[in-house]
Formats: structure tokens, C-alpha cells, sequence
């Protein structure tokens, strides 16, 4: 089996750089935008990315069916990439765009549609490049690999949505803050669809029809015992992301700390992520990950609890602490996805269905973020939040939002992953019969 070239890890590493600049400025930014600029009550303007959230899980799965079952020229992935780039970037410059409307109600109709529309151009974008990995290797240890790069790029995404926003925004504004993110997204996409060349003969089942098809895949436990922890890590993870400006900027009384301290978390993700590809080649993905995310949580909870006592020196120390952790979030969901891509396509019969998986994979992934940004915002409205008066029952919901409530979900996605059963010596053995 030949070894992958240098312009595919590097062609398909830089597709996430936009990828996962639009999940943290949108993980990040997009509910205080909401609420502190546009305008919204905390109360709509969760709903409002709870909707879009939702809308984006919906249109997950018809791409990825479709795409499965797509020829042409260009193959099955690009097409859907390429409009997808394109709508990506006008989308940006209007979610940042504020307008003035009459009332709540108009402008929270108006936003949730932009950002529905927004969603659907990313989802024509993602799922596609996500079903490209299981058709670029078979080998076990090289999709860790090639994830790995492709998180290289995914945490420099993170770095650049979740440290260069407010500067930009400070200097020209929210609405050129879009345009530019919006054009490297689009630059990162096309990157890829350049450098990468799909499969020419690729194998799939037309017989089964779109319900058929999912709720096949849904029945399979091998699939569940990864799908649900990673749908529960997101929703903790998206519930902290979204908090975590709040707590700066109410519970240490530092706004501008925030960006230092998302600078650490992600400096000690990106750094960690070649450590955790060599730890995973001696004991595993899946113990890999459970490793990751529990230092995560600790991390978490020690960041919430024992912030307001020890000070935001203390909280930017933690953040990078956890940040070792969040590496394996990046890293092992995305290379254990694969292999079960293939354990499907060697025992089921079936082709290759690598649209179907990816896309529930991220069409559970949006339901948990499209939860905990609904979550936040409608315990933000709980405890009585308001930008202009912070209560000591407000202090007390963020804190909530920061720590013990995500860290319920990341208990919840250690015990379902402990059942998961592929691991080398499984794959290499159904690779071996094949």
C-alpha cells in the first residue's frame, strides 16, 4: 500500500483551516454577537442558533447520501465543495452585517435565516471533504496520520477564529471581520479542491433509499459506541466555548484575558497534536481519547470552581492544561471515524458509504452544539443575565456553563466509549480477511 504524498497531507490538511475557523467563531462569538451587538434577548437569540443548528444537522444527511451517488468529471466530493466555498463567503458578510429592524421578533427571523443559510453552505463544504478521508488510505496508523494533519490545520482555524476576531472587529468593524474570515475559508476550500485527486472507481449501493439506508447504519452498535460519545464531547465542549467570553469578562472582570487565554488552550492543542498521533500508535485511539477528554474535564471544572478564588492568572494556566486535552477531540473522533467507514464496506456488503457516515457523524455533532448553544442561552436567561447589571445569580449560571454542567456530558461519552471495539489488531485482522 503506497504511502500518502505530501500534497495530499497537505491539500487535505489545509480543507479544516476554514473548517474550523467557521465552528469557533460561530462556537465563540456568534451568541454574544447576538446578544451584546444585534441586539437580541438571550432567550431568542439561543433559539435562533439552536434553529440554525438543527437546520444544519437536517441538511447533513441528504448531502452525504447524495454525494455517495454522485459522478462526474471532478468526482463525488468537489462539486459540493466547490458552490458550497463560494456561498460560504457571502454568507459571512451577512451574519456579521447588523441591520435595523422595528423589533426583536424581525430581527430574530432575519438572523435565523441568514444563519440557516450559512449552515447549508458550510454542510455542502464539510460533509464532502470529510467523506474524502477513508477514500484517501486503508492503513490504520496513516488516517491518524492524515487526521493529524488535517487537525494541524484545524487547531490553526481554531487559533485564528478565536484570537484574531476581536482585533479585526476593533479595527474595521464586524462587518469586514466576516468578509475577510469569509475569504479564507473559501481560500482553505479551494486549496483542497486543487491539491486532491478522488478515487476514479469507487463502489456503492443504489439499491437502498435514503430512510433505508440511514436507519441501517443508525442499528449498528460499533457505530453508536463512537457516534454518541462524540456527539456528547461536542455539546460539553460547545457549552464552554460559548461560555468562556462571558466568564472573562464578568467573573474575572477581563474581557481582553479571554483572548490570551484562548491563545494557551489552543497553542498547547496544536503542540500536543503530534504527541497524542505517536501515543495513539502504542495504545490506541479510543484510550487515547478517553485520556484527552478527561483531562478536559478536570480541567474544566478546576477552571470554573476555582477561578473566582484564584484569579485569571490561574484561569489562563488551566486553559492551556486543558488545551492537551482538547487535542485528542481534534484528532482521534476523525481517525476512528474512518475505520468504521471501512468495517462497513467490508462486512455489510454495501460499497462504500463514506457521504452516510460522515454526515451523521456531523449531523450529531450540530444536534449537540445546536443543544448546548440553546442551553446557554436559555440559562443565560434563567439566572437573569443582562450585559448592563450582572446579579450573583447571573455569576453563578456562567460559572455553570463553564464547568460542572459540561463536564455531566463528558461523563456521559466516556462511559459509551469504553464499549467501542475496533482498535489494530481488530482492523488488521477484518483487513487480513478481506
Amino acid at each position: 500500500m503506497s504511502k500518502l504524498t505530501l500534497r495530499t497531507k497537505l491539500g487535505f490538511g489545509i480543507g479544516d483551516l476554514g473548517g474550523n475557523l467557521f465552528f469557533t467563531i460561530m462556537g465563540f462569538y456568534l451568541l454574544y454577537f447576538f446578544t451584546d451587538v444585534v441586539g437580541l434577548v438571550p432567550a431568542l437569540a439561543g433559539t435562533a442558533l439552536m434553529i440554525g443548528k438543527v437546520w444544519d444537522a437536517i441538511t447533513d444527511p441528504i448531502t452525504g447520501y447524495y454525494s455517495d451517488r454522485t459522478r462526474t468529471r471532478w468526482g463525488r466530493r468537489r462539486p459540493y465543495m466547490f458552490v458550497g466555498a463560494i456561498a460560504s463567503f457571502f454568507s459571512m458578510i451577512m451574519i456579521f452585517t447588523p441591520v435595523a429592524l422595528s423589533s426583536q421578533m424581525k430581527l430574530f427571523i432575519y438572523f435565523t435565516f441568514v444563519y440557516c443559510l450559512l449552515n447549508t453552505a458550510y454542510t455542502l463544504v464539510n460533509i464532502p471533504y470529510a467523506a474524502l478521508l477513508p477514500e484517501l488510505t486503508q492503513d490504520y496508523h496513516e488516517r491518524t496520520i492524515l487526521t493529524g494533519w488535517r487537525m494541524s490545520f484545524a487547531v490553526i482555524g481554531t487559533f485564528f477564529g478565536a484570537a484574531l476576531v476581536m482585533p479585526i472587529v476593533n479595527a474595521i468593524g464586524w462587518p469586514l471581520m466576516g468578509t475577510f474570515m469569509g475569504a479564507v475559508m473559501l481560500f482553505s476550500a479551494m486549496a483542497t479542491i486543487w491539491a486532491i485527486k478522488e478515487p476514479k472507481e469507487v463502489t456503492v449501493s443504489l439499491d437502498d433509499g435514503f430512510v433505508r439506508t440511514f436507519a441501517e447504519v443508525l442499528k449498528e452498535k460499533t457505530f453508536l459506541t463512537a457516534l454518541l460519545p462524540w456527539t456528547f464531547f461536542i455539546t460539553g465542549t460547545s457549552m464552554v466555548q460559548g461560555a468562556l467570553v462571558y466568564y472573562f469578562a464578568y467573573i474575572f472582570g477581563n474581557e481582553g484575558l479571554f483572548q490570551i487565554a484562548l491563545v494557551a488552550l489552543l497553542f498547547f492543542s496544536l503542540a500536543c497534536i503530534p504527541i497524542w498521533v505517536k501515543i495513539s500508535d502504542k495504545i490506541g485511539k479510543k484510550q487515547s481519547y478517553m485520556i484527552g477528554m478527561t483531562i478536559m474535564g478536570v480541567g474544566v471544572l478546576a477552571f470554573s470552581l476555582l477561578g473566582p478564588t484564584l484569579g485569571a492568572t490561574f484561569g489562563v494556566i488551566v486553559m492551556a492544561f486543558c488545551g492537551i486535552g482538547l487535542s485528542t477531540h481534534y484528532v482521534m473522533p476523525h481517525a476512528i471515524l474512518p475505520d468504521i467507514v471501512e468495517w462497513d464496506a467490508q462486512t455489510k456488503a454495501k460499497g462504500r458509504r463514506e457521504g452516510v457516515y460522515s454526515s451523521l457523524w456531523t449531523f450529531t455533532s450540530k444536534l449537540g452544539q445546536a443543544l448546548a448553544l440553546a442551553l446557554n442561552g436559555w440559562i443565560l436567561a434563567l439566572v437573569g443575565y443582562s450585559s448592563t447589571a450582572i446579579t450573583p445569580t447571573s455569576r453563578v449560571g456562567i460559572i455553570l456553563l463553564c464547568g460542572p454542567l459540561p463536564v455531566l456530558w463528558y461523563i456521559a461519552g466516556l462511559w459509551v466509549i469504553k464499549h467501542y471495539p475496533i482498535d489494530r489488531a481488530f482492523y488488521e485482522a477484518m483487513i487480513g480477511e478481506a
